[in-house]
């Protein structure tokens, strides 16, 4: 394993993801970000922003399988949210718990959450890219 995540005496704890990541894998994989579209191109889940959180971290799952990789490689995560307000926390975090479950993984790299004001269509909610390193 390439990545190793660490909480660094005097920076809080927080659950959803660590503070630092250390990656001594020798090829960098950068993943598109991914939206709520299914392998047909289809949004998964209008309007509700945990299935849209879910879907495209099974997208990024799916990326990561492709290059022999799997979320213990990611070294970065960024999350765009169309919109975003800290009540939408919640749904966030269970779109994640969800897609977790279904990939057997603890997806906790570090990542930055950024509220948008658009993403490419309209219907879309969430938009999540992926920074890998693999040996």
């Amino acid at each position: 394993m390439a990545i190793t995540l660490v909480n660094p005496n005097g920076l809080p704890e927080i659950d959803a993801y660590r503070q630092v990541s250390i990656a001594t894998g020798s090829k960098l994989v950068f993943i598109a970000g991914q939206v709520a579209w299914d392998a047909d191109s289809v949004t998964v889940g209008e309007g509700d922003l945990a299935a849209q959180v879910e879907q495209c971290y099974l997208n990024i799952g799916t990326a990561l399988a492709e290059v022999g990789a799997s979320f213990d490689d990611v070294a970065k995560l960024t999350v765009y949210v169309v919109d975003w307000t800290p009540g939408k926390m919640p749904l966030l975090l269970e779109g994640i718990t969800r897609a977790a479950a279904k990939l057997g993984v603890t997806p906790v790299p570090p990542a930055t959450l950024l509220g948008v004001a658009a993403l490419d269509v309209p219907e879309h909610l969430v938009e999540v890219e992926a920074t890998t390193v693999i040996d």
